[in-house]
């Protein structure tokens, strides 16, 4: 009892029994509970839970991962799509303009690219020597290309020279200056071809609306969303201006096309190997198609927007560009343009002799003189002022016999 006042006063209970049977000979001994009784008396406060242990790879995580794919499968159609977000959908490509066609909304100056129509620049000064053998060439070359010169100071022209200058530079932006007039010419090659469009931006982003095929594959694997290092840039946009000045990379001569050295495409055996300069092989076209008559169309007169087509998943299956399907077709063509020349010549009339000759109608006092007899044939007065040994110019010495 003294042990439990003491208890007391010092605010500790004891509660419990000391041993309790549940059965024979067993005992349950239950422990005394000493608590103190503030901290009984105190309420204790809830500790909320914890939010759990958040995984590192959840449902959120996997779908922004496949948003991430998604977006970078897409990103070369954006990259065409995007230019040809400010035009018209259903205006044609020849009417649309690209940002430098926009004054004060590229840069400051940037409207002097959309230079009048009447302004003549200077022409661009040709380097010497672009005539001269370079590399080791074959004899399938054949004469070189004729020069083209597209005027400058033209809306058309600098359309023409931003395409050029883009095919140069990511065609062959580390080759040598003859690596990138080497391309330059066989695009100008292409333009005077029937089989190809005729005009440079058309060559140059023909097929572009694909995802893969095109002309030139830079046009359709999301190349251009590289920007251009202005060094390198500025170079091939000097090689550009020299081939619209009428510069011609004879080395070439009338190839249409080329591959990188580190492949060799199914359609390369079908082709005349021309040579090699830098990374590129070039090849023209065997029999009709490669000939130097078949390269004699002019410019269109007018560039379509200097830019990749919108990105077409169904493109035509007419619009086929296999060099050799494009090869036979021309044969094809050609064989039935010489043959339809050839039965017209055959059906058409015989044609009577050009000229006639009949007795003029002599004046009064000719008639007078002896008319015809007088003035006919061998009677005409000898002139005073050729010497006699020319007289007899141009007559025969002796009749031919037989």
């Amino acid at each position: 009892m003294l042990a439990q006042a003491k208890n007391r006063r010092r605010g500790v209970y004891n509660f419990g029994v000391t041993a309790q049977r549940l059965g024979p000979g067993i005992l349950c001994k239950r422990a005394m509970i000493h608590e103190n009784i503030n901290e009984a008396m105190t309420p204790r406060s809830r500790t909320k839970p914890g939010p759990p242990p958040r995984r590192l790879i959840g449902t959120r995580e996997v779908i922004l991962v496949l948003l991430a794919f998604a977006l970078l499968a897409i990103a070369p159609s954006v990259a065409q799509i995007a230019p040809f977000s400010r035009g018209d959908a259903s205006s044609a490509a020849s009417k649309m303009k690209w940002d430098a066609e926009y004054p004060s909304e590229n840069f400051p100056g940037s409207a002097f690219f959309y230079l009048d129509q009447n302004y003549t620049a200077p022409p661009v000064a040709v380097e010497p020597g672009l005539r001269s053998k370079e590399g080791l060439f074959s004899e399938a070359a054949g004469d070189a290309a004729r020069p083209f010169v597209m005027r400058a100071g033209t809306v058309e022209h600098s359309r023409a020279l931003k395409c050029l200058t883009d095919a140069i530079y990511y065609e062959a932006a580390n080759e040598p200056d003859a690596g990138q007039r080497a391309v330059a010419q066989v695009i100008l090659n292409r333009m005077r071809h029937p089989t190809y469009p005729n005009s440079v931006c058309g060559v140059i982003y023909q097929g572009s609306e694909r995802a893969t095929g095109c002309q030139f594959s830079y046009s359709c694997d999301g190349s251009m969303a590289r920007v251009p290092a202005r060094a390198s840039w500025l170079r091939a946009g000097r090689v550009a201006a020299q081939a619209l000045a009428g510069a011609v990379y004879a080395p070439v001569g009338l190839a249409t096309h080329y591959h990188a050295t580190y492949v060799y495409p199914y359609w390369a055996p079908s082709l005349n190997f021309v040579g090699t300069i830098g990374a590129h092989r070039f090849y023209s076209w065997k029999g009709n198609a490669g000939q130097q008559l078949a390269f004699f169309r002019g410019h269109a007169g007018r560039e379509p927007f200097p830019g990749p087509k919108p990105r077409a998943w169904t493109p035509l299956p007419a619009d086929n560009l296999d060099p050799i399907q494009l090869q036979a077709r021309y044969e094809k063509e050609f064989d039935a343009a010489r043959l339809k020349a050839e039965a017209q010549a055959r059906a058409a009339p015989a044609v009577a002799p050009p000229f006639a000759y009949t007795a003029p109608d002599y004046s009064r006092e000719a008639r007078s003189a002896g008319g015809e007899a007088a003035y006919g044939g061998e009677r005409l007065p000898q002139a005073t002022d050729i010497k006699p040994e020319f007289q007899n110019s141009g007559t025969w010495k002796a009749q031919p016999t037989g």
